[in-house]
């Protein structure tokens, strides 16, 4: 024990490690030990910020500016909007593929996907964009 130094208590000579103890009373050596824990934390932080992430997926919002009433149908989702109207699909997340904007007068558009909450589904008169959701409205 070349790094252990003697110590009296109450009376008693005991020998004190110059390295920390775990909680099991075994020394840890921060030189060796250093990469292990540096991975450690930084898996643990990585998890901290992707955890939150995950947890909420984002609301996706159509918008119908138009005068006549629309269907939006997004893969596993068909939304009927009124005229002048708006829907909000909470916590879906990103549309698995394309959206489709059927017209009552059979017309159809389709929007590349996967429509994602950062971005809104405007629907105008016989026509369909996607437009950035602006920080306001989020």
């Amino acid at each position: 024990m070349g790094n252990a130094r003697p110590v009296l208590v109450d009376g008693t000579l005991h020998l004190q490690s110059r390295e920390p103890l775990d909680q099991n009373g075994c020394q840890v050596n921060w030189r060796t030990n250093a990469p292990r824990l540096a991975a450690g934390s930084l898996i643990g932080a990585v998890l901290a910020v992707a955890v939150p992430a995950c947890s909420d997926p984002g609301d996706l919002t159509i918008n119908n500016n138009g005068p006549g009433d629309v269907t939006v149908v997004t893969g596993d989702h068909e939304v009927t909007v009124d005229a002048e109207g708006g829907a909000v699909i909470l916590d879906y997340g990103c549309t698995p593929a394309d959206v489709t904007v059927e017209f009552s007068s059979g017309r159809q558009v389709v929007l590349p996907g996967p429509v994602c909450p950062d971005q809104r589904i405007v629907v105008g008169d016989a026509t369909a964009t996607l437009q950035p959701v602006s920080s306001s409205q989020t």
